[in-house]
C-alpha cells in the first residue's frame, strides 16, 4: 500500500508539472485584431510605404494567407465580424446582415440591438441629426448586446475552457465590431461620437470601470480640434500621388475631396464623424486597447487572456474616396504606425513571444464606379432602389396574382421581404410569387441574379459559387424571400440621402476577398496561396489552445500555424 502511495504521488507530480509545461506553451494573450474593409490585396498594395513594426511584421514574420475569402454573399460588418468570432456563415450564426425584417416586430431591426440592456453613459446614443450609419438609425434605442448572435465565439471558448480564470475583450469604433467578437461572456467598448467617449451597456457591467471613466476624462480627442488630416509622406512617394479633386469622391460636412482634410473645432456637430472618417479613428482604439491591456493587465496572469481589437477607419475612408486612393493609401501608412505603436506595447507588456496575433478582415471593398470608367471601364455602375418600381415588376404581379405594391414588405438590401399573409389571403403560394418577382427583377439592367428562400430551403439552386454563397447567407427566420445579386462594380449608394463613393457587400470576389495573418508565439513565417475562409481562424485558434471549438463553427484548422 505505501509504495502504491508513493507510486500515485509520483505520477500526481508528474501530471502537475506536464499541465504547467502544457500551459507555459500556451500564449498569454491572443490578439484578434480586424481591419474593416481591409481587402485582401492592399497590404501588399502599399507595403513600399510602410515601415517595420506593423504591417510587415505580419507580412515578413507571419503566417500570410493570401487567397482567403469569406463564404457567404453578404458582405457586410457584422456579418464578416461574426463569422471571424464563430467560424460560421450567417445561416448558422444568424448574423444575416447590419439590418434585417423582423416578422414579429414588423419593422427593420439593428444586429445588435437589444431593448433589455442600456448604455451606461447618459447622451451616448445615436445622434439622428449627424449620424452617417443609416443601419445604426434602424435601432429603436440604444441598447446593445450580442445575444442576437446563435453561437459561441472564439472569445466565449477561451473563458469557459480557464474556468472564468481568463478574460475576453472587444474594442471597435463600431458597436457592432465590439459587441460580435466580444461575445456572450466577455466585455464591449465601443465609441460614441454622441459623447466623446467609450461606452458599453449595462449587459456587461453595472457600472464602468474606473480606468474606463479615466480614459473618457482625458478627451483624447481634444489633440484633433482645429487639426487636419494631411499627408503622411512627401506626396511623390504615393502610388495614387496624381489623385486629387474627383468628383466621385465625397466631400461630407466640409472634409473636402482632397488633402488635407480639416476637422474643425471640437463643438463642430460633425467633429467625431470626421475623426472616424480619417485615420484619427484607429489611433483612438488603439489608445483605448493600450489602457485595456494596462489596466485589466491581459496576458501577464496564470491563464490566457483574449483582447479583439477592431479598426474601422479603412471601412470609412473606402466608402467616402474608394479603396484605390490616395487617401486609402495614406490612411493605411498611418495604421501601419498605429500597429507598430500597439505591437510595441504588447511586446512591452506581455512580449510578442509570449502573444499570439491574428489579423484579417470583415469583407473586402469595390472599385468605385467613377474610377474605373475612368481607367476606359464602362460597366461600372450606381444602382437605383427606384428602378425596381420602374421596370414593370409590379404590373407582372398584377396582371398575375392581381396584387399591388403592398405585396412587398421591406426591401432591406440584399433582401426582398414579401407581405405573406397578403399573398396567402388571396389563395396563392408564397413560393409562387417569390419566383414570379425574382424572374422579373432579373430583367432589370444591373441585377446580375435573384434566389428565392425556397429554392434555397428545397436545395433547389445549381451548384454555383454565388449560389452556395447565398445560401450560406440564409437564416429561415432572419432572411427574407428573395435575394438580389448586382452585377460586378454595380451598386447601391445612397442611403437615405447620403451618398458615398464605394459600398461592399457583394458575393463578387473583391468583396469576400481579406488578407488572414497569425504572427508570435514562435511562428515560422511563411506565404500560403492555397484558398481558405476566415472562417478557419476561430477553429484553428481552439486547436493552437487546444480547447473546444466555436460551437457552430463550420472552418478548417490552418496546418501552416497548427501542424
Amino acid at each position: 500500500m505505501k509504495n502504491l502511495a508513493v507510486n500515485t504521488l509520483a505520477l500526481s507530480l508528474l501530471l502537475s508539472s506536464s499541465a504547467v509545461i502544457a500551459n507555459e506553451t500556451q500564449p498569454k494573450l491572443i490578439l484578434q485584431i480586424t481591419v474593416d474593409a481591409l481587402r485582401g490585396d492592399l497590404p501588399n498594395r502599399f507595403k513600399h510605404n510602410f515601415g517595420e513594426g506593423g504591417f510587415r511584421l505580419l507580412l515578413d514574420e507571419g503566417v500570410h494567407y493570401t487567397n482567403a475569402h469569406y463564404q457567404h454573399a453578404n458582405t457586410e460588418t457584422i456579418v464578416g465580424h461574426a463569422a471571424l468570432a464563430t467560424g460560421a456563415p450567417p445561416a448558422v450564426n444568424g448574423m444575416i446582415g447590419n439590418v434585417w425584417y423582423d416578422r414579429t416586430q414588423q419593422r427593420v431591426v439593428y444586429n445588435i440591438e437589444d431593448a433589455n440592456y442600456n448604455l451606461l453613459a447618459s447622451g451616448a446614443d445615436i445622434d439622428q441629426s449627424t449620424e452617417i450609419d443609416s443601419t445604426q438609425r434602424a435601432a429603436q434605442g440604444d441598447g446593445r448586446s450580442p445575444l442576437n448572435i446563435h453561437t459561441s465565439t472564439i472569445g466565449d471558448e477561451i473563458v469557459k475552457a480557464y474556468h472564468g480564470k481568463s478574460r475576453a475583450f472587444s474594442i471597435s469604433f463600431k458597436d457592432r465590431g465590439a459587441v460580435s467578437l466580444g461575445g456572450e461572456l466577455g466585455k464591449a467598448f465601443w465609441f460614441s461620437k454622441s459623447a466623446n467617449a467609450f461606452v458599453t451597456s449595462d449587459y456587461y457591467y453595472d457600472s464602468n470601470p474606473p480606468w474606463v471613466d479615466e480614459w473618457n476624462a482625458k478627451d483624447f480627442t481634444k489633440q484633433y480640434s482645429n487639426k487636419r488630416w494631411a499627408l503622411t509622406l512627401p506626396q511623390e512617394k504615393y502610388l495614387f500621388s496624381d489623385d486629387g479633386d474627383v468628383e466621385y469622391k465625397i466631400d461630407l460636412a466640409n472634409f473636402s475631396r482632397s488633402f488635407p482634410h480639416p476637422y474643425g473645432p471640437a463643438s463642430y456637430p460633425y467633429f467625431t464623424t470626421l475623426l472616424s472618417l480619417s485615420p484619427a479613428g484607429d489611433e483612438i482604439v488603439a489608445d483605448f486597447a493600450k489602457s485595456v491591456i494596462d489596466s485589466e493587465s491581459l496576458g501577464q496572469g496564470e491563464y490566457p487572456d483574449y483582447l479583439s481589437v477592431s479598426f474601422s477607419a479603412t471601412d470609412y475612408v473606402i466608402h467616402m474616396y474608394g479603396p484605390s486612393s490616395i487617401e486609402a493609401e495614406d490612411n493605411l501608412i498611418r495604421l501601419d504606425r498605429t500597429l507598430e505603436d500597439l505591437f510595441a506595447h504588447v511586446d512591452k507588456t506581455v512580449g510578442l513571444d509570449n502573444t499570439l496575433i491574428v489579423l484579417s478582415a470583415d469583407h473586402g471593398a469595390p472599385d468605385v464606379p467613377g474610377y474605373v470608367n475612368a481607367l476606359g471601364g464602362n460597366k461600372a455602375d450606381y444602382f437605383g432602389i427606384e428602378k425596381m418600381k420602374q421596370s414593370g415588376v409590379f404590373e407582372v404581379v398584377e396582371k398575375r396574382f392581381g396584387l399591388g405594391e403592398d405585396v412587398v414588405r421591406q426591401y432591406a438590401d440584399p433582401y426582398l421581404y414579401l407581405n405573406h399573409e397578403l399573398i396567402e389571403s388571396k389563395g396563392y403560394k408564397v413560393s409562387e410569387v417569390q419566383t414570379v418577382i425574382a424572374r422579373a427583377l432579373e430583367n432589370i439592367d444591373g441585377i446580375s441574379q435573384t434566389i428565392t428562400a425556397t429554392d434555397i430551403m428545397k436545395g433547389q439552386l445549381s451548384d454555383t459559387r454565388i449560389n452556395r454563397l447565398v445560401a450560406n447567407n440564409h437564416h429561415p427566420t432572419r432572411s427574407g424571400d428573395i435575394y438580389v445579386v448586382y452585377n460586378p462594380n454595380v451598386y447601391i449608394n445612397n442611403f437615405d440621402g447620403l451618398k458615398v463613393a464605394s459600398v461592399h457587400g457583394s458575393p463578387w470576389r473583391y468583396d469576400t476577398f481579406v488578407p488572414i495573418f497569425f504572427a508570435g508565439m514562435d511562428i515560422k513565417g511563411a506565404k500560403v496561396h492555397r484558398e481558405v475562409t476566415p472562417y478557419d481562424i476561430a477553429p484553428t485558434i481552439s486547436q493552437f489552445m487546444e480547447i473546444n471549438f466555436p460551437s457552430g463553427s463550420t472552418g478548417s484548422v490552418l496546418t501552416e500555424v497548427v501542424p
